[in-house]
């Protein structure tokens, strides 16, 4: 019979998390894609919690700037995310004639705002080993990614420089190959989480696990320190990612609510309007599934019949129709990224979410992160 721990409960925010991240809170700041800033990201960090930055869709030189810039704000750990699927199959091949038949969709709407539709122009591909140079020349604290495992020798050198590793998961046997590669935490992201999947071993469509469900049975499946993400916006999301096994969680839409995001008036409105509470996945979008409140736009692009292109044709063009209807306040006509848990979003000010999400966790969430620590060793407190 295994005896009783008669330790105490260890602070909540005391977790491998935080002591590989070398941040005081387990609070991750989802990377927010193309909506990411360097203050937001510095906010988050110089507060405690891990600021990140998601880069993927800049040039080596832009993500050196970023990172320079984000240098200046903070001291403090940060996160630079990137994608290592750039590009899906048939983005090379796809011409002009596939381009004006996307474009068919949406041209009646680029017209009605005054503005002339866009020319065809040939895919310039980008290329993940080419930003991943940039975070290794950089030495950036820490590295995350979706979508995919870097190659063997990138992680080596993340490695050999001490940069710390976030892999994506949304599936177990995702994370079983994050841990194989060698990541230093693993992000087990259900399918409420706003923005795109970041599928790899199977497709997005097919690994549509919700937290609740996909948590425990990441935690379950590795030995790593594992962060929760997706539909988690209050104190109430993050004491169920720790009774579910997290030591940490990731927290996205209720961050793009913030005054300090990349995020325009008209989508920051919209999370924080309470109408949120409706939002669905599309490929419509970029390419990609994805999440985001349901709209006029949304619910064109996933009708019968639209023809999307792949991944990121479909963001260059959806992007000139999202450009002037966010300059004619046209919201209905935009990409609204956004969690299931979008209508919990409250504050316009990221230091005070922060603060209001420490402060209403502190109390109570001890005695959980102690019963999963037991758990693990071996021990259960009846």
């Amino acid at each position: 019979m295994k005896e009783r721990s008669t330790n105490s409960p260890a602070p909540w925010n005391k977790t491998r998390v935080t002591s590989s991240l070398g941040i005081e809170y387990p609070i991750i700041q989802g990377p927010l894609g193309g909506l990411s800033t360097q203050r937001l990201t510095a906010t988050v960090s110089n507060f405690g919690g891990l600021g990140s930055f998601g880069a993927h869709g800049l040039t080596p030189s832009a993500i050196r700037d970023v990172i320079a810039e984000i240098r200046e704000l903070t001291a403090k750990p940060f996160a630079i995310n990137l994608w290592v699927s750039m590009e899906d199959e048939g983005a090379g091949t796809s011409g002009r004639a596939e381009f004006q038949r996307s474009l068919a969709h949406l041209a009646k709407h680029i017209e009605a705002l005054g503005v002339p539709l866009p020319e065809y122009k040939p895919y310039v591909p980008k290329r993940f080993e080419d930003q991943a140079r940039v975070l290794l020349d950089a030495k950036v604290p820490i590295f995350s990614f979706i979508v995919g495992i870097p190659p063997k020798e990138i992680l080596d050198e993340c490695r050999a420089q001490g940069i710390v590793t976030i892999g994506t998961a949304t599936t177990p046997s995702e994370a079983i190959a994050l841990e194989q590669a060698g990541v230093n935490v693993i992000v087990a992201s259900g399918f409420e989480a706003g923005g795109h999947r970041g599928s790899f071993l199977l497709s997005a469509e097919e690994s549509l696990t919700g937290t609740f469900s996909l948590t425990p049975q990441v935690v379950d499946a590795v030995s790593l320190p594992v962060v929760a993400a997706g539909g988690i916006a209050d104190a109430r999301g993050i004491l169920a990612a720790l009774a579910l096994g997290a030591e940490g969680v990731q927290i996205g839409t209720a961050f793009l609510a913030s005054e300090d995001s990349g995020a325009s008036l008209h989508h920051r409105n919209a999370l924080l309007s309470g109408k949120a509470q409706n939002t669905a996945l599309t490929k419509g979008f970029t390419g990609r599934l994805a999440r985001g409140i349901r709209n006029h736009l949304l619910d064109e692009l996933n009708g019968p019949g639209v023809e999307i292109l792949p991944y990121p044709l479909q963001r260059f063009l959806v992007k000139n129709l999202s450009i002037p209807a966010e300059k004619a306040a046209r919201p209905e006509l935009l990409p609204l990224w956004a969690g299931q848990s979008a209508s919990l979003s409250r504050e316009r000010d990221a230091n005070v979410l922060l603060q209001t999400l420490v402060s209403e966790i502190k109390d109570v969430a001890g005695p959980i992160l102690h019963w999963n620590r037991e758990r693990r060793s071996g021990h259960r407190t009846p």
